[in-house]
């Protein structure tokens, strides 16, 4: 797992230690961990104290890999924060989906409702138009009876 490490020169047995800061989740996903943990690595006195670095870890903590961490940094500085992307603009967007996906989701149980009300209607319609030709049929029956009577 890729972690976010600090370079600390006072290790044991003259191995430096990398504290790690945050995990990474998933591609774009990252957790700052809770509680300060050091994994000692030889690896790491390659590198100045206080140095910021990523390491790959293995699930047995093992390190597979370390390197400075200042390209993977000011990808982020390019990637979100030269478009004004803060945590705050970010939390004012995802409200502002939030908000825009209830309205979506109010909108669409009033289709829905109106599209009920509409086939209710629509089948009122047809009753009536049911009974409008059996009350046509009837009259014409009606006029039959009394063009006969008339005619007698």
């Amino acid at each position: 797992m890729l972690h976010l490490a600090q370079v600390q020169k006072k290790g044991y047995l003259g191995k430096a230690g990398l504290r790690l800061l945050a995990a990474q989740k998933s591609e774009h996903i990252w957790t700052k961990l809770p509680e300060e943990e050091t994994v000692l690595s030889a690896e790491a006195n390659a590198y100045s104290d206080g140095l910021l670095v990523l390491v790959e870890i293995s699930s047995s903590n093992q390190i597979l890999d370390i390197r400075e961490a200042k390209d993977w940094v000011m990808d982020l500085v390019q990637c979100y924060l030269t478009y004004g992307f803060t945590p705050s603009s970010l939390q004012q967007e995802k409200e502002r989906s939030e908000q825009w996906r209830q309205s979506l989701t109010l909108e669409q149980q009033e289709l829905a409702r109106t599209k009920i009300e509409l086939e209710a209607r629509r089948e009122q319609i047809q009753e009536l138009e049911e009974e409008l030709k059996s009350e046509k049929k009837q009259l014409e029956m009606l006029m039959s009876q009394v063009k006969s009577q008339n005619q007698d």
